[in-house]
Order: structure tokens, then sequence, then C-alpha cells
């Protein structure tokens, strides 16, 4: 049985409903396991104190999905500081060990977003779509040679019913389950069968050190 490794990057899921809610329903499925990145790392992630452990979990996986709530236009900050530390540690300090291995696992976003989808467009308030708004999470999956999925965007996030938040959670957890079924070998199916990888780019041979800013 191939493994469903979602990281959720929210800064409090108590106090979410959205994600909450999408969270439970996620669980629900076999094989799938959700982790509540800011429960682990409440004070940020550390390239040296967690980047192994943070890489050994992606390498157990055979999909991942990174979930979380877009602000003011971007990700969350432990979103951001997850991948200076696990993404950079492994396709730039540990490439031959970690980063390699990682290349052709299947990757998909799960955001949501407080403003209606008639605002992400370049005649609305938000001028750029949110297609637009995930071009950098998009170039890191290519970089890293992951296989990008269309991502899952619920908006109105805030503002749904119960009835409402209840049915876009069945549709993120349908939606999940017919990306596993797509996927089902995990990466070993994507390297062999899946879009184009780009072009591997060498990683430095430097001794694993970092500069603390």
């Amino acid at each position: 049985m191939t493994k469903t490794l979602i990281l959720l990057f929210h800064r409090n899921l108590a106090q979410s409903k959205a994600n909450a809610a999408m969270s439970t329903a996620a669980a629900s499925l076999r094989s799938v396991e959700v982790v509540d990145m800011q429960a682990l790392y409440p004070d940020s992630i550390d390239i040296l104190r967690d980047g192994e452990y943070e890489a050994a979990r992606l390498l157990a996986a055979d999909r991942i999905v990174l979930q979380f709530p877009i602000q003011w236009y971007s990700t969350p900050p432990l979103l951001k500081a997850w991948q200076d530390a696990v993404l950079t540690r492994m396709f730039y300090f540990s490439y031959q060990t970690e980063g390699r291995k990682l290349e052709g696992t299947p990757i998909m976003l799960a955001v949501t977003a407080g403003a209606a989808s008639d605002v992400n467009r370049p005649d609305g308030l938000n001028m750029f779509s949110m297609a637009d708004l995930l071009v950098p999470l998009r170039a890191t999956a290519h970089r890293c040679g992951l296989l990008w999925q269309d991502p899952f965007i619920l908006y109105n996030a805030d503002k749904l019913s119960p009835e409402a938040l209840g049915a876009e959670a069945l549709r993120y957890a349908t939606a999940l389950e017919r990306w596993v079924t797509k996927n089902q070998a995990g990466r070993v199916e994507a390297v062999r069968g899946g879009e184009k990888r780009p072009p591997q780019l060498l990683a430095p041979t430097q001794e694993f050190a970092v500069v603390r800013e």
C-alpha cells in the first residue's frame, strides 16, 4: 500500500475552519498521513536540527501534498522556512543520498483563500490568478523533479456555511482519492510514465555548511 503525506501549514489549526475540515476529511482516507507542521515547529524549522528528520519523512512517502492558506499573495512563513531547511538540504547538500531519491514524486497543493475566485484575475481586485500566485511553488517542484498536479483550491474559506464547508471537505477527499488512483505506484510509476522531468542541475560538492544571517 502506497502512502500519501499531507504537510499542513496553518498558524493555528485549532482556530481554523476550512483547513481543519479539509485535514479531517483527508485523514479519514486510507494510507493518508496528515502532519500539523506548526504544532511540530512553533518556533520555525532549522536545517541543522530538523532537516534530516523531515527529509526522511518525505522519502518515506509516495505522494506529497502541501496544504496551506494563502495570505497576502504568499505562503505561511513556516512553509518558506520548510523549503529553506528541508529542500536546501536535500538538493544542495545531500543530493546523492536524499534529493535524487525524491525526484519523480507526485506533488499537489491544497490551498484555501478567503476571497472569492473572481478577484483573482487581471480585472479583479488581486489582478493575478491563483495559478500566477503559485508559480514560485511550481518552479520549486520543477527544480526538484517533482511531478506537478493541478492544485486543489477552496475560495471563500472563512465565509462558507457548515454545510458548504462539509461539501468542500468532501470534494477535497474525493480529489485526493482520484489523485492516488492516478498515481497508484507513486514515485516509481511517475518517473517511468509521468510528465517530462527537468534536466538535472549539478548539486554543489561543498561540505554541508550553513551561513546564519
